[in-house]
């Protein structure tokens, strides 16, 4: 059975007067912006209410919702139940080609954003960094998890320096050997998973350098990293792990490849020959 949709905004409503005068500022933003918020990090949220993420968090526990993630799952419930998608405005989703068409433009629209937000002299940086390093460690956490592991995959047909590793417990311990001749590269949609979070802060503190793929420019995450690359696609809390979110980033992973292996391209060449001519013999 369906779970009753929670009006969150009357929980909001609710509980107005009984909030700080901070915490008020961010049920004025939260009641005129409810739509938008979904996609916005905490960062963003604090910054666009004048407030710290400390507050925002205080404002949620204040409502009764345990936190800023989980308050975003609430709003989307809310204007999932309220507001037609822009796509179902368009489109008859009882069609299966509609909905084909409907996921194409998903796609399309993630990649043309992520074309937009591309910042040539962040990815020269990057590859600076991936050029000059001995090890190159990729790392996320649930589905970006899959993302690092095809960023190592995709870039090891040009060399053997790069690696992944799924547990985050053994990502902290081998991060925990590296040194500053290393890097690594984080995938983390959100910026605010703990496990990236402390990843980054222990490659920091040991002179690491460190990309960061992700959708928020301003995140907790991205405070922390070397260089942030931002991916296009707008993907709402009951969106997690999303294929046009995933393309964006994995679009993000080819434009640093393409520009490693054209800065070196004789022994990129090389070394992607011999890998396909090593894999060959796996065909019939």
């Amino acid at each position: 059975m369906m779970q009753e949709t929670t009006n969150i905004l009357e929980t909001v409503h609710d509980a107005y007067y009984q909030l700080t005068a901070s915490e008020r500022r961010i049920a004025d933003f939260v009641l005129a912006n409810y739509s938008k918020i979904q996609f916005m990090s905490i960062s963003e949220l604090a910054e666009a209410c004048a407030v710290s993420e400390a507050t925002i968090s205080r404002f949620c526990k204040s409502i009764g919702i345990r936190g800023f993630n989980q308050f975003k799952i609430e709003l989307a419930g809310y204007a999932v139940s309220v507001l037609p998608t822009k796509e179902s405005t368009a489109l008859d989703l009882n069609h299966l080609e509609d909905r084909i068409r409907m996921s194409s433009g998903l796609i399309q629209d993630a990649v043309n954003q992520t074309l937009d937000m591309a910042d040539p002299q962040q990815i020269h940086a990057a590859v600076d960094i991936l050029e000059s390093a001995n090890h190159v460690l990729c790392v996320g956490s649930g589905g970006s998890m899959i993302l690092a592991t095809e960023c190592a995959h995709h870039f090891t047909l040009a060399s053997h320096k790069f690696f992944d590793v799924s547990d985050s417990h053994r990502q902290m311990a081998v991060a925990a050997t590296m040194g500053p001749s290393d890097a690594i590269i984080l995938f983390s949609y959100s910026g605010a998973t703990t496990n990236g979070i402390d990843i980054l802060q222990l490659a920091k503190e040991l002179g690491i350098k460190t990309i960061l793929i992700t959708r928020f420019q301003k995140s907790p995450a991205a405070k922390l990293a070397d260089v942030v690359l931002c991916c296009g696609s707008s993907e709402g809390p009951y969106q997690v792990g999303s294929i046009p979110a995933a393309v964006a980033q994995l679009f993000l992973v080819d434009i640093l490849f393409q520009e490693y292996c054209y800065r070196d391209r004789d022994s990129c060449t090389e070394n992607i020959h011999r890998v396909a001519s090593a894999l060959s013999a796996k065909h019939i």
